[in-house]
């Protein structure tokens, strides 16, 4: 079985597909990478979400924002894969389909991301290019990248 894509406004999320998708934010983002930070920021009525479900479970997740919300271009975030599933690289096609996604639903090109920075490469592997020096993001590393 292969992973399966949805994407949903915010007000088009069912209770559980919520519960589902701020689980595996909070497993990722502050247990597995032992970050105390506000997952729940008020966003994510603003975005895009991309669900990506494996035998009925939401194990990849990206949100999108369209131009001038986040960043002054569309822009990518809180992408995470569960750790269970990331040995067969959805990432990838994760990473694909958030940025076909900004095409279709926004009619953007130009997308700007916060990246960790140890996924500089992974990011380069899908057009961004690198344009700003390492800071600092809830204690740990991070870089803005681009598709031009």
């Amino acid at each position: 079985m292969e992973l399966q894509f949805t994407i949903k406004k915010f007000e088009e999320l069912t209770v559980p597909e919520l519960y589902q998708l701020l689980r595996l934010r909070s497993e990722v983002f502050v247990v597995e990478q032992n970050c105390v930070y506000q997952d729940i920021d008020n966003k994510d009525p603003k975005a895009l979400h991309v669900l990506g479900l494996y035998e009925g479970e939401i194990v990849a997740y990206t949100r999108l924002f369209d131009a001038g919300y986040y960043f002054d271009e569309a822009s990518i975030g809180r992408v995470v894969i569960s750790d269970k599933y990331r040995d067969r690289k959805w990432g990838h096609e994760l990473i694909r389909v958030s940025i076909q996604a900004i095409k279709d639903y926004f009619g953007k090109t130009k997308i700007t991301i916060s990246a960790q920075e140890y996924l500089k490469k992974f990011y380069e592997s899908h057009g961004f290019v690198q344009t700003s020096e390492m800071y600092l993001e809830d204690d740990i590393p991070h870089i803005q990248m681009k598709i031009e």
